[in-house]
């Protein structure tokens, strides 16, 4: 009958048994080489698949083939984990003894020290809303009142429609816009908290100051140099709305606040968003329902009526509604505005040459008039000349 044997017992002599056929090459373990003997604890069948075990129905226990040297069951193993462990120590050693050991006030350049963990999702918005606001001269801020995700989708494709219809008529009329402008107009929504804070980053951080200075080597939005700045200006009263733009924006930055960012001023395209976000008759009226029946779908105007346009960033200025529609009502856009520019100079210039011209031209013209007065009293009447002669 097979001598069954319980996995559990056989599993750690056989690795014991593997470990002393590897070991048995090295010089320490030459002398060391021994069998395992495996007590049958339990009656049951186990099939030995082993090369290196034989069962037999007559032996209460499983033998492994002997080695050059015979020793005890309780000494297996015993030089062989002495041998292994002073090996892995002395490669232990050799890795230590080459490895390179860093100063303690190495910082690695791909993340330089911050104020706040740089890790972190707030950090990673912050540095996105401070880019944003450094490269964007337009900056529309609406206020949004739980807007679904198929309403936001219904909204952008409307507007991107808009957009498009205007970038058409700018190239009739012969104003050239790159191809990606349109594409680069994005709504989007943000955190109120996090795009305050960039905002203040934005105007009172100067990171070439930030660099020239000796004490502050890091000038990211991140930095300990930056966090200082800021703290610094609501301190001195420099958040005012009197000294600041962000004095003038603060109050805005209240409840959910979704963005439309222009690359460039382009007061035709600023109609053209107006007129789809933020309709208003009669400057920027809604697109008409047999144009563009698309506009008044349930999503849409449900979108729309959500939105509310409460100011905006031109040029790194802020605006209010009426200023941000001014703006938007500037007749031919860009060459139109420089049109209105070039008629308002010279304007100006004719009226100063008129004001200075008019004093000595009415002096002048006193002159004159006294001189003829004089003449007329010096010739001698007609009549009395007939009465002498």
């Amino acid at each position: 009958m097979p001598l069954r044997v319980s996995s559990k017992t056989l599993t750690r002599p056989l690795g014991r048994c593997l470990s002393e056929r590897g070991a048995s090459s090295s010089p320490a373990s030459r002398t060391t080489r021994s069998s395992f003997v495996i007590a049958s604890t339990s009656t049951s069948s186990f099939p030995c698949s082993s090369s290196f075990c034989s069962s037999s129905s007559s032996s209460s226990s499983l033998v492994y083939p002997p080695t050059r040297s015979r020793k005890p069951a309780h000494h297996a193993g015993l030089h062989t984990s002495t041998a292994a462990r002073a090996s892995a120590a002395a490669t232990a050693a050799a890795a230590t003894s080459s490895r390179l050991t860093l100063p303690a006030d190495y910082v690695p350049p791909t993340q330089p020290p911050s104020a706040k963990r740089p890790e972190l999702r707030k950090a990673q918005l912050l540095r996105t809303y401070t880019s944003l606001l450094r490269s964007t001269p337009l900056m529309l801020i609406f206020q949004h009142s739980n807007l679904t995700g198929p309403e936001w989708t219904a909204l952008r494709r409307e507007l991107t429609l808009a957009l498009d219809k205007a970038a058409e008529q700018q190239a009739q009329l012969g104003v050239a816009w790159p191809p990606a402008f349109v594409s680069s107009i994005r709504m989007q929504v943000i955190k109120t908290r996090m795009f305050d804070v960039a905002l203040r980053v934005t105007e009172f951080f100067d990171p070439t100051s930030a660099t020239a200075a000796a004490a502050a080597p890091y000038n990211h939005d991140l930095s300990t140099a930056a966090y200082a700045a800021i703290k610094k200006a609501a301190a001195d009263g420099a958040t005012a709305p009197d000294r600041s733009v962000y004095g003038q924006l603060a109050p805005l930055l209240v409840g959910p606040l979704a963005v439309l960012t222009f690359p460039a001023v382009s007061p035709a395209h600023l109609a053209a968003a107006l007129s789809v976000l933020a309709p208003s008759a009669p400057a920027f009226p809604a697109p008409p329902r047999r144009r563009n029946p698309g506009y008044y779908e349930p999503a849409v105007q449900s979108a729309v009526q959500k939105l509310l346009l409460v100011g905006g960033r031109v040029e790194g200025q802020a605006f209010d509604t009426d200023g941000v529609r001014w703006v938007g009502a500037i007749e031919g856009g860009r060459t139109g505005l420089q049109a209105q520019l070039v008629a308002l100079l010279q304007s100006a210039g004719l009226g100063l040459t008129t004001a200075l011209e008019g004093a000595s031209k009415n002096l002048w013209l006193t002159m004159e008039s006294r001189k003829t007065m004089l003449e007329e009293d010096g010739k001698p009447d007609a009549a009395t000349d007939a009465k002498e002669a």
